[in-house]
């Protein structure tokens, strides 16, 4: 075989190998979040969230979805309520702990896509120490370029816990036990 067209084939099969493969993205905690409500005393909710302690890696492979892999991580300490003194009380041993407990993580076992849009998510939810498996439903909300030029992508989950089922038990059944949560990221690709 011609040397040239060797190395053409070499350089090609390389080239679609490379767009074959994972997009990674690292979660960008300056435009991530994750927000909840709670039912107070079934008269309304409170709502809060978690800014700034949100980090990981998300890897997509489109021509794969089994082998793409979701990690997150957030940092208990960076909730904020809007009032000082209900933080302080949630971060405390009664609820959070976030000393005995620093960060809730996720990472996932498996990834199926249902659409271009939308993937199920299947891992493990470790909160307050104790590892339960969790499904949830990753939803794209879009994909644009950055001011420098990077590659950003969105996506929400919204999914409900039940505190007790990780041992966060205070103010049952006065303080709910279902807490919604969304969590929406936007991903820097690497």
């Amino acid at each position: 075989m011609n040397k040239s067209i060797f190395s053409a084939l070499l350089v090609s099969w390389a080239l679609a190998r490379a767009a074959a493969a994972a997009d990674t993205y690292e979660i960008d905690p300056v435009h991530s979040f994750v927000l909840f409500k709670v039912s107070h005393f079934g008269a309304g909710y409170v709502y809060g969230r978690f800014t700034g302690g949100l980090s990981g890696t998300v890897s997509l492979d489109s021509a794969a979805p089994d082998k793409s892999t979701v990690e997150v991580e957030v940092k208990t300490d960076t909730l904020d309520t809007g009032f000082a003194q209900r933080d302080k009380d949630i971060k405390s041993p009664d609820f959070l702990n976030v000393k005995q407990f620093p960060v809730v993580t996720f990472k996932s076992k498996s990834v199926q896509k249902v659409s271009d849009q939308q993937y199920t998510v299947t891992g493990d939810l470790t909160f307050h120490g104790v590892t339960k498996p969790m499904t949830v439903q990753a939803n794209i909300t879009g994909q644009g370029k950055g001011p420098k030029g990077e590659v950003r992508t969105g996506a929400e989950i919204h999914f409900t816990i039940k505190r007790s089922e990780y041992g966060v038990n205070y103010g049952l059944p006065a303080l709910g036990d279902d807490v919604e949560l969304t969590v929406a990221v936007e991903g820097v690709g690497k």
